[in-house]
């Protein structure tokens, strides 16, 4: 019997109360072949990236297991005048390509906004965005969305930053500011988290030695002024 790599989950929206049905992928199908240094993770068949999103097909309303449930009066009307009063009824429920992922994380990202979700939630699909563009070899829009969810990441590292794991925050603030070229800031976070006694977490402090070597060739590469704590290191 050949199995299906995707397979149905039943979804109540929280914006109009219908229930809808959208796809996941199976936890036997998702193989991963590499993962970037900034946690993108590339699949071999089935990327379930495509399917984090959930749309609502009655009124448009795309989140993701992140979401809050709660919605304020001000922000129902908001989505009404945004999305809802103009959407079309259409169907998520099924293999997603490339274009209908982008459109849904697109959809999520407007609707956090809306919704005004926590910035890491905005963060995440800011950076998923910049995934989705990468794959594509497309890196002016990925450099766009890079920049954007580096400072949607500030922001959650001045907000919420002692709720979470400040090392990895810190770690991909360093490792998107590397990827956009600005090897100083860069260069200060990794320090920061190979530096603080504090921090006990081991491949975060492991990732962010071998990313500041990176950085330090990056530069040289460039022939860039290098900061003086680089310029005795070995």
């Amino acid at each position: 019997m050949v199995v299906d790599p995707l397979y149905e989950i039943s979804v109540k929206c929280t914006y109009c109360d219908n229930s809808f049905k959208t796809m996941k992928v199976r936890p036997s199908f998702k193989k991963a072949s590499k993962t970037d240094t900034d946690f993108c993770v590339h699949y071999k068949d089935i990327n379930p990236d495509y399917y984090v999103v959930r749309i609502c097909p009655f009124c448009g309303y795309a989140h993701t297991e992140n979401f809050s449930d709660k919605w304020k009066p001000a922000q129902r009307q908001a989505f009404h005048e945004k999305v809802a009063q103009n959407w079309s009824m259409r169907s998520y429920c099924g293999e997603r390509t490339w274009e209908d992922t982008l459109q849904s994380y697109k959809l999520a990202l407007l609707s956090a906004q809306i919704k005004d979700e926590k910035s890491r939630v905005v963060a995440g699909l800011l950076h998923h965005l910049a995934w989705l563009y990468r794959t594509k070899g497309d890196w002016e829009q990925e450099k766009r969305f890079l920049n954007f969810a580096l400072d949607a990441y500030v922001i959650v590292y001045e907000t919420e930053g002692m709720d979470l794991n400040n090392a990895r925050l810190m770690y991909l603030m360093g490792e998107l500011n590397r990827r956009l070229s600005r090897f100083n800031e860069a260069v200060k976070w990794f320090s920061r988290i190979i530096n603080d006694r504090k921090i006990m977490d081991a491949g975060m402090i492991r990732a962010s030695r071998e990313q500041w070597i990176t950085t330090r060739e990056d530069m040289l590469a460039r022939r860039m002024e290098l900061p003086d704590e680089m310029k005795h290191a070995t």
